[in-house]
């Protein structure tokens, strides 16, 4: 083939190729699973504006009394939802360990036991606090050369069980009430995603996008799912949503899967990026999978917001949200803060924005740009939002407006976290609790 002819070949495919963003994968009634045909939805990377306007700000919202007073306990849904939570936030105590490097570009998770508190530090420690920022143990299991390498930890719990993995490939369990520990094991490739914990499973994805079920009482595997494998791999946490035994995942190129959580099978797959430019998904940050009675919502940082139906994969609407936040649905509404600093309150059904009001209006425009959210609470009146600069930002629900800013740090700080009517904001050598 001549050159000429070589360049002509590479330019109609790949123009063939990008036509194609979304195929969906239907349920199948066998065990062998079938190329399934692709649909074509939309065209690749089409410029798409970023809100960054506000809309009906004028208009109040009330929400009903209902409430979800522990945010954390069996979350296997990740819907937050609105909890039972308005503090002045006066009242602080703290909770210290070693530094934590590169907390930043983690997401870590508190593990709450009966009023106690469990983390671990920079070396893999863990640790129990008491109500009183007391230690009750603090155990490591690595040896001297993990330990170097400064292993980042994943929580899960089930009764008196933790459940740890980490991104150096371990997994393991320890009793909670002693520390001790009870079984550990190691896989091929490390572990980067949420830990979920279902009946006698726990389940748990890896760099190579590979979900894994493993048996609480020893371990040993069960079943493997792996999807997309990419050479480059995204820092990004990935999500995992457990509902009706269907569990739902995401992997670092976009693909959501629902699979069976008691034998793996496959029940759907739906790509939702171009999964022939393997490069870009470094780049790409989602949400969490936040799983309703019918749909599955979740977003990313390149302007999707999603809700896709539960049982078969097909898009119900999508938005043009600019948004990598975990959503908290709160009966019909559903919450989200985009990138650009822009609180949206979207209708669940529709997908119909009802509101958009700008929170970051406090900072200084100079500014602005290198702020971003990080992640946020809908609490009683108000919403708890923070910030990469060590923001806290407290938003009346009615009017949208940010009413009042709190300093944590002046670093990045995590996501706030509610629990039995206190606030956790994690710092890289620390928790502060608001009583």
């Amino acid at each position: 083939m001549s050159r000429i002819a070589l360049i002509l070949f590479l330019i109609i495919f790949s123009q063939n190729s990008c036509s194609i963003n979304k195929k969906n994968y239907n349920l199948f009634k066998s065990n062998e699973i079938k190329e399934p045909k692709k649909v074509v939805v939309k065209k690749l990377f089409r410029n798409e504006k970023i809100l960054d306007k506000e809309f009906n700000k004028n208009l109040k919202i009330d929400l009903s009394n209902q409430f979800k007073n522990n945010t954390l306990k069996k979350n296997l849904d990740n819907n937050i939802g609105r909890v039972n939570y308005d503090s002045p936030l006066k009242k602080l105590t703290k909770f210290k360990f070693s530094k934590i490097d590169n907390f930043s570009q983690n997401q870590p998770e508190i593990i709450f036991d009966d009023g106690s508190i469990i983390f671990f530090s920079n070396k893999g420690t863990i640790v129990k606090f008491n109500k009183s920022s007391k230690v009750i143990w603090e155990k490591n299991h690595y040896s001297k050369k993990e330990k170097k390498i400064k292993p980042f930890l994943f929580f899960a719990k089930n009764k008196n069980v933790l459940i740890v993995a980490d991104n150096i490939s371990k997994y393991y369990a320890i009793d909670i009430q002693s520390g001790d520990l009870l079984w550990s094991k190691t896989n091929s490739s490390p572990f980067n995603s949420q830990i979920k914990i279902y009946k006698d499973k726990l389940y748990v994805v890896d760099f190579e996008n590979i979900l894994y079920c493993y048996s609480i009482k020893d371990g040993n595997k069960i079943w493997s799912f792996k999807s997309e494998n990419v050479f480059i791999k995204s820092p990004k946490k990935l999500s995992i949503a457990i509902s009706e035994n269907i569990i739902y995942f995401n992997n670092s190129v976009g693909d959501i899967n629902a699979l069976n959580a008691i034998n793996g099978k496959l029940i759907w797959q739906l790509p939702t990026q171009n999964n022939q430019i393997y490069e870009d998904s470094f780049l790409l940050k989602s949400s969490d999978l936040v799983a309703t009675k019918k749909s599955i919502i979740f977003s990313n940082n390149r302007n999707q917001f999603y809700s896709i139906d539960k049982k078969t994969g097909i898009l119900n609407w999508e938005q043009k949200i600019n948004s990598s936040l975990n959503p908290i649905v709160v009966d019909e509404l559903i919450f989200t803060v985009s990138l650009e600093g822009f609180l949206l309150i979207i209708n669940r059904i529709s997908g119909d924005i009802i509101r958009i009001t700008d929170v970051f209006n406090i900072f200084k425009e100079k500014k602005r740009s290198d702020i971003a959210p990080i992640g946020f609470i809908v609490g009683n009146k108000k919403i708890y939002l923070t910030t990469n600069n060590g923001r806290l930002l407290i938003i009346d629900i009615k009017t949208g407006k940010t009413i009042r800013m709190v300093k944590i740090d002046g670093n990045q700080i995590s996501k706030p976290i509610i629990e039995n009517k206190k606030l956790h904001i994690i710092k890289d050598n620390m928790i502060v609790r608001f009583d």
